[in-house]
């Protein structure tokens, strides 16, 4: 199955780390970043499970759950998190579904058998409290996923969503930002008091607070 931007995230229910959950329900009023692992106990996995941990305030402080996946089982699963906890020096306490079946790894298109027939492709979704996709990325198993980028886009929707606006290239919070072409000049005064800068009639900058 194909997950493609904008179309409502897959339902599924699971056994996690925390407890059994049903997704749709466990999202709630927030945002997710769901991401997988080809397997516990890996280096690049462990890292990054570490450092989705230690920015646990900066995931809650966007109202964004993090879910991770592997495909084990929860017993594994909790024994990787105490590794986790030691080697990167911190507290996972979000949970891991635990995806021995390969269930849900092939609901989310996460095996790609030229990679690998058995273990899930570093995957990541963001997906909104509507419980729409709105960012896909994938990774190869030996590269880990740049965080920073992560929050970045997660920044870059919630303020789109917010102020009506799109971002540029490197855009970074507190930068400047794109008045979309769709909206007309006459409706950018009454959003954009602040006024803009117009480069070219379809390509408008300004600064929001």
């Amino acid at each position: 199955m194909t997950i493609r931007i904008g179309d409502i995230a897959p339902n599924f229910k699971a056994d996690t780390t925390a407890g059994p959950i049903d997704f749709h329900d466990w999202i709630g009023s927030s945002w997710v970043f769901f991401f997988s692992h080809p397997a516990d106990f890996t280096p690049v996995c462990t890292t990054e499970m570490g450092r989705t941990a230690q920015l646990s305030d900066q995931f809650a402080a966007r109202n964004v759950k993090p879910l991770g996946l592997s495909t084990d089982g929860v017993e594994e699963h909790m024994a990787w998190i105490k590794d986790v906890n030691d080697t990167q020096n911190t507290m996972l306490t979000f949970p891991i579904v635990a995806d021995k079946d390969l269930k849900v790894a092939n609901l989310y298109d996460m095996i790609h058998p030229n990679a690998s027939t058995t273990a899930a492709v570093r995957s990541v979704f963001i997906i909104d409290p509507n419980k729409k996709v709105r960012l896909t990325l994938t990774y190869p198993m030996n590269v880990g996923r740049n965080f920073d980028e992560i929050l970045r886009v997660i920044d870059a929707l919630q303020l789109a969503d917010a102020k009506t606006v799109a971002t540029p290239a490197d855009w970074r919070p507190g930068g400047k930002v794109i008045i979309p072409p769709s909206v007309s000049s006459e409706d950018a005064k009454g959003l954009f008091p602040q006024g803009w800068e117009e480069i070219r009639p379809y390509l408008r900058v300004t600064k929001i607070d």
